[in-house]
């Protein structure tokens, strides 16, 4: 049986399974199922790195490609103890769909390196990074592969990636990642930008539910850089933050808590666990919790079939990547409680990556408003056409936007044909 957050739950497997019954409603061909049930490229690296005792670390590292019918891969790194091949391929995948759904010319990638960040010191992470940077340099470049941050990785990161590349090349090539620092090609709001696209959500949902935003209880599970812009901003909202928890412990207090408070809070101690004022929870009671919207927004697997039959929120918003398992969808769909799933619901990160992208290569940079309003009609577009979909076809938001996404690489499958 499984158990939240347990590591036998092969989240390849778990996409196969979204992705086959999307395919069974568009009556997808063998042929189209059999290319999208596998991945193009998988590359497995093992690297050395000098640590600073002078002692020599040799680390794995993988880059998957799912699908590049749509154009360039596109996904992000991460830097995790618990990286696999099988969870990079299941996240590649994922970033298929979630390019897809959206409607920007990206395929899916995945990437990541086994290793503990906290652990080592600026300098090794540095050598670390540059390293792997070298070793996928043959899948990665602005019109090919380009990766951005994801579990562990930052600005910084994507930074030391663009200029090793760049050094291999012989020029400055700040296309070839993105959620770079604006003063190396970046683009504003790239940080906000999943957070700023949950809140999107958050009151797209609301109005498909009929809830007011003023007074909407709001539970987060995870209270990282996503986390901690997602509070504020439904906070701004009038939406009522009544629990949030990091990876120590959490704090409920059902009368609403302060974003900021939490913030100072988490910074000083590095957990908000012991906030004054409030109730100590643990994660798996905050997925519990009466609320209207609960969003994960911390790691994969949370919601699974032993916590689902207990979550008494009205709608999730699925902030993380693969938060809740295909046995937990069911029992979810049963007890009526709507959920956004990832690819869309956080695909706000990817879509400012795209506007990211396209000034890289103009050399021509967009403002900030420029960026919001282009974000709020590409989401909202995506937004409208999945819920549409779900209404016409009868069937919850998840399988509606999988036939969305699917449908769009299948045409473009078609479309291109099979070489030579």
């Amino acid at each position: 049986m499984e158990t939240m957050n347990d590591n036998t739950i092969d989240l390849w497997q778990e996409g196969l399974v979204r992705f086959n019954r999307a395919a069974d409603h568009l009556h997808l061909d063998d042929g189209t199922r059999q290319v999208l049930s596998h991945c193009k490229r998988e590359l497995i690296v093992s690297f050395p790195v000098k640590r600073q005792t002078g002692d020599v670390t040799v680390f794995t590292g993988y880059r998957v490609h799912h699908n590049v019918a749509r154009g360039p891969a596109k996904g992000g790194i991460r830097y995790s103890l618990n990286v696999s091949l099988e969870q990079i391929k299941a996240l590649a995948m994922l970033m298929t769909w979630k390019c897809a759904v959206v409607g920007i010319p990206f395929g899916g990638a995945k990437g990541g390196v086994i290793c503990d960040p906290k652990a080592m010191t600026i300098r090794e992470l540095e050598h670390l990074t540059r390293r792997y940077a070298t070793e996928i340099e043959i899948m990665i470049g602005p019109d090919r592969d380009i990766p951005a941050p994801d579990l562990a990785t930052t600005a910084q990161e994507m930074a030391w990636i663009m200029d090793t590349y760049s050094m291999h090349q012989g020029k400055v090539v700040p296309g070839v990642v993105t959620g770079k620092p604006v003063s190396v090609g970046g683009s504003r709001l790239r940080a906000e930008a999943s957070a700023l696209g949950i809140k999107l959500v958050v009151e797209q949902a609301a109005r498909q539910n009929n809830l007011a935003l003023e007074g909407l209880r709001v539970a987060i599970q995870g209270f990282g850089s996503v986390g901690m812009a997602c509070a504020k901003m439904l906070h701004a909202l009038d939406c009522k933050i009544v629990a949030v928890s990091d990876s120590k412990g959490g704090a409920l207090n059902k009368n609403g808590l302060d974003p900021q408070h939490l913030i100072e809070f988490k910074r000083n101690r590095g957990t908000i666990k012991g906030l004054p004022g409030a109730i100590e929870i643990e994660n798996d009671e905050l997925l519990e919790l009466p609320c209207d919207i609960l969003i994960p927004a911390a790691v994969e697997t949370q919601i699974t079939a032993r916590n689902a039959p207990k979550i008494k929120a009205k709608v999730i918003i699925e902030g993380a990547n693969a938060p809740t398992t295909c046995a937990a969808d069911k029992i979810l769909r049963d007890n009526s409680i709507m959920v956004i799933p990832d690819f869309l619901a956080n695909s706000a990160g990817v879509i400012v990556s795209y506007f990211e992208w396209v000034p890289d290569l103009q050399s021509f940079f967009w403002s900030e408003d420029e960026v919001t309003w282009n974000l709020r009609m590409i989401l909202g577009r995506a937004l409208d056409e999945v819920f549409a979909k779900a209404e016409s076809m009868r069937v919850d938001i998840r399988t509606a936007a999988m036939v969305v996404a699917v449908d769009h690489v299948a045409q473009a499958l078609d479309l291109r044909g099979i070489y030579p």
